[in-house]
Parts: C-alpha cells; structure tokens; sequence
C-alpha cells in the first residue's frame, strides 16, 4: 500500500489552520455593538475596535492565509 502525499507540509498545515483562527477572531472582534431598540443609536459601532483593529486583524489572517499557500518548501 503506498503511503499518501499530502499537498502541503505539516507545517503548512499548521500556518493555515493559524490564520483561519486568526480570521475568525478578527470576525469576532467586529461582531457586537448593536441596540435592541431601533429608536436608540448606539456609537458603539465606531469603536477603534470595530472600525480599526478588527479589519487589520482579518486582512493579517488573510495575508497569512495566502503565504501559507504560496511558500515553497526548502526540499
């Protein structure tokens, strides 16, 4: 029986299961800030959070994602 060959190294591997965790927090962090009364505005929203680290956080996982994919091996 021939042993299978993966198409990315262990360490590949590792780098983007890293950076779709990395996504998902930069999804989370996003996530909130809402009002449950639709006659209250609430300035949560436009929080340094939600408006400046969360998408920085998401394009880093995503730039992650793609060297990951790019890299070429040594050997």
């Amino acid at each position: 029986m021939k042993k299978k060959q993966f198409l990315f190294s262990k360490n590949r591997y590792k780098v983007l299961l890293l950076s779709m965790f990395i996504i998902s927090v930069g999804f989370l962090l996003m996530s909130g800030g809402g009002s449950n009364d639709a006659e209250v505005f609430n300035n949560e929203i436009y929080n340094f959070r939600r408006i400046r680290l969360a998408p920085l956080v998401v394009i880093s996982g995503f730039i992650l994602c793609i060297i990951s994919i790019l890299y070429k091996d040594k050997n």
